[in-house]
């Protein structure tokens, strides 16, 4: 091992060791004590501490946790009444469309029915009219010419009568 001698500690910057650890160790725990001290007076001073900080915040947290879940319990139960009634609104509505549906076909089946009977009906007075068109066509000019000949002959013994009266009156 290398000694150092004193000649070399002034030249090259050693310290020798002896008394001087112990010295610095000494000091370096009362200053270690007067930190520990001074931070325990300060606790005791003003009456905190960071557990208790943490204790109180982490209650606080535990009851703002327990709020927002009934607060979502409770939103939870309104979205839940207000889908229900929804659905059954959405009920309501569909039975009522049903219900047109079902008038609505049956409207439309009279409505059918109807216009089946009135085309039957034109169909009919149709034929009617071309069955009187063609019985009167023959018939009302044999009819007139018999008509007229007989009115004729009718006013041609009328007036031969009136005279053949007249005449013997005179």
């Amino acid at each position: 091992m290398i000694e150092a001698t004193p000649q070399d500690a002034k030249t090259h910057g050693i310290v020798p060791l002896g008394a001087q650890p112990i010295a610095l160790a000494a000091a370096a725990l009362v200053v270690i004590m007067l930190g520990v001290g001074a931070i325990a007076l300060w606790r005791a001073y003003t009456g905190t501490s960071p557990e208790q900080d943490r204790v109180v915040a982490s209650r606080q947290l535990q009851v703002r946790t327990a709020q927002a879940s009934e607060q979502l319990v409770e939103k939870t139960k309104g979205l839940e009444a207000t889908q229900q009634e929804s659905i059954d609104q959405l009920q309501v509505v569909q039975d009522q469309l049903q219900t047109v549906k079902r008038l609505l076909a049956g409207q439309q089946a009279e409505a059918k029915r109807l216009s089946e009977q009135v085309s039957g009906l034109t169909e009919a007075i149709d034929g009617l009219r071309q069955s009187f068109a063609s019985a009167q066509t023959p018939e009302a000019s044999g009819a007139a010419l018999s008509r007229n000949k007989s009115i004729r002959t009718r006013s041609h013994a009328t007036r031969g009568a009136h005279r053949k009266v007249a005449k013997s009156r005179n």
